[in-house]
């Protein structure tokens, strides 16, 4: 698992050098568009709610001693869910929006790694490629909010809450990762397969997802750059791991 980790975080490097030598950022134009644009409502919101939501929060302590203590703290994990909920639906909404953008833009750099020019490769148009994504991304975001909740709850335990961290950041990275490889799965394998494909490679889509979640937190040039890395990111590694699985490439 720590091994596939490292190998899907190495697959950044020299991503963005490829990008300008194969002439891609034309093809990220309509993708930067919409994660700006989601990230600026997502943001807005998020700030007009957070103090809401923690001193909803607050409301269960009922005792007079420890109130402010308590309603500051509900402020912060008030703030860390809105943060991560909205970071949850973010990367799905523009994941599954840049779908038909995204899958050449993968087939492009998958030419180019394996110099093969005519691949024997699933046929599939710009509607069949924008449902996959949705559907793809309908599928996660709510397997990602019933594992995320309960993550979030664990926040109200101290000490553990230090844990439930490191693990939600674990499980935003797989999700982020699994979105950002399936652009390459689509041509080579069905939606049941390639879920099996990313369940067998965790390690591979967690270490491509957490540099993905990292460039978030990056003020502005983040929701920029975040996507041409991580698909270029995520079709070299996913490309690598089909030549030396199974699944030959043609």
């Amino acid at each position: 698992m720590i091994q596939n980790i490292i190998k899907g975080i190495n697959g950044y490097s020299g991503a963005l050098a490829l990008i300008s030598r194969l002439k891609l950022w034309k093809y990220f134009f309509i993708p930067i568009i919409i994660s700006i644009i989601t990230a600026a409502i997502i943001g807005v919101t998020a700030y007009g709610l957070s103090d809401n939501i923690g001193q909803f929060i607050a409301k269960i302590w009922f005792w007079d001693w420890g109130k402010q203590t308590f309603t500051t703290i509900s402020t912060i994990i008030g703030g860390i869910i809105i943060i991560a909920i909205g970071l949850i639906l973010y990367k799905h909404i523009i994941m599954a929006l840049s779908a038909p953008f995204m899958s050449p833009v993968s087939e492009k750099i998958e030419t180019h790694i394996t110099g093969i020019v005519k691949h024997n490769h699933r046929k599939t148009s710009f509607q069949e490629q924008l449902w996959r994504g949705i559907r793809i991304n309908i599928r996660n975001l709510g397997r990602e909010l019933l594992i995320t909740i309960p993550i979030l709850l664990l926040k109200f335990i101290p000490v553990v809450n230090i844990f439930s961290t490191a693990l939600l950041i674990m499980v935003q990275s797989y999700y982020a990762g699994f979105g950002n490889m399936d652009y390459t799965l689509e041509r080579h394998l069905n939606y049941k397969d390639s879920v099996k494909f990313i369940k067998q490679n965790r390690g591979l889509a967690i270490g491509n997802g957490l540099v993905f979640i990292l460039c978030l937190f990056i003020p502005f040039i983040g929701v920029i750059l975040v996507l041409p890395l991580s698909v270029t990111a995520g079709t070299l590694t996913t490309v690598k791991k089909l030549k030396t699985s199974n699944q030959t490439l043609m």
